[in-house]
């Protein structure tokens, strides 16, 4: 039996990977279980998979996860210094499933364990991705990737020289707003954004989909994850997101890994790596879907994918500040603050003049961050 935990137990993410561990409950120990405040869901969750250990990351939220875990035997925590020793608590398995850069902390907790991390959170090495594996080098952890597309990646490179790679081409469902004109878009609201045709997410990472700035983010993490150089990592819109990323090699063949827009399949793969498990998933049938097609990204209507590329050509402290002002941009878009266009140009705008230094630390990365989003913030009384 392997013992695994889960940071971001309550997200969409972790209810998949809780919904395998069920299925495959004789083969898992639950460690820990984190989450931000919902309380009722993660105390039911720590009692049903009899987790030792539970943690919400916002601490007035804590004494009423002690009433709920009354009577349990299970040890509750919180605050940011908890989640990081639940993240260093050495379980076999480690899911890093915390949105946006609070996750940093616990991520780089979990990896100098040195043991498995099943990496959700693509901020983690958008943000601080020199940083990251570096300490994954030092610490000698296993970095598996939980991202659809960077999941298919690793799967198409398995035992295949990284020299032989032409191109690595992520795929992109195109959100959405795919089909709308530039003045649809200018109008989409929240909930048009966030109502995305294949996929079931979060509302921050709907909302990317729809801006495409999540395949930008995407470019940027494959670029520390596989190491082809950047000019080698392209996108292309697919809409049935069947097809979840290709590699071409240099003797012309190319490589596809193709699946359900189940997010239980790339958690599968990480889980059971290096072998296989059952996902209980019906299985892909292509005649049913018939036709696959493909599309060159529209920069214009979507600029997210440029400004991401040139923030990763830029290096240093454009990747975080890039991150960090994105971050502030959803959420003043889900709040009904700014139009939809107003999230790129407010990117844009953050990442304009005079950046801070290159990040050498995981604080460096979390001061770039605070910094990033004080400009942005900023930068949002003037739209």
């Amino acid at each position: 039996m392997r013992s695994i935990s889960i940071l971001g137990a309550t997200g969409s993410v972790g209810a998949s990977t809780l919904d395998l561990v069920r299925r495959n409950s004789a083969d898992w120990r639950v460690e820990a279980l984190t989450a931000n405040c919902n309380v009722a869901e993660l105390a039911a969750l720590a009692r049903v998979f009899g987790a030792r250990l539970a943690v919400v990351a916002d601490e007035s939220c804590l004494p009423a996860l002690r009433e709920a875990l009354s009577g349990s035997g299970i040890e509750a925590a919180g605050g940011a210094s908890a989640l990081c020793e639940a993240a260093a608590r050495g379980a076999d398995v480690t899911v890093a499933a915390i949105v946006g850069c609070a996750g940093l902390g616990p991520t780089m907790a979990s990896i100098e364990q040195g043991g498995v991390v099943a990496l959700a959170n693509k901020e983690a090495l958008v943000s601080a991705g020199a940083v990251m594996t570096a300490a994954v080098a030092r610490h000698g952890a296993t970095l598996l990737p939980v991202d659809s597309e960077h999941n298919a990646i690793f799967q198409c490179l398995h035992g295949e020289d990284p020299g032989d790679v032409r191109w690595i081409t992520l795929t992109a469902s195109g959100g959405p707003l795919r089909t709308w004109s530039a003045e649809q878009i200018a109008v989409a609201t929240p909930a048009q954004a966030i109502a995305h045709p294949n996929w079931d997410m979060g509302a921050k990472i709907s909302v990317d989909s729809a801006t495409m700035m999540n395949k930008g983010l995407e470019v940027i993490e494959a670029h520390h994850l596989f190491p082809v150089g950047l000019d080698r990592i392209r996108i292309v819109v697919h809409p049935q997101s069947v097809i979840h990323s290709l590699v071409e090699y240099r003797d012309g063949s190319t490589l596809a890994q193709l699946g359900p827009s189940d997010m239980r399949v790339p958690i599968a793969s990480c889980l059971a790596w290096p072998r296989r498990m059952e996902t209980a998933l019906q299985p892909l049938d292509l005649t049913a879907i018939g036709t696959l097609s493909f599309f060159a990204p529209d920069e214009e209507r979507f600029p997210a994918t440029r400004l991401a590329r040139e923030a990763a050509q830029a290096g240093g402290a454009a990747p975080a500040v890039l991150n960090a002002a994105n971050e502030v941009a959803v959420a003043a878009f889900l709040a009904g603050q700014i139009a939809f266009t107003d999230i790129c140009a407010l990117v844009a705008q953050t990442l304009s003049g005079t950046l801070p230094s290159a990040p050498g630390t995981l604080d460096d990365v979390l001061a770039v961050d605070r910094e990033a989003r004080a400009r942005a913030a900023e930068a949002l009384e003037h739209v």
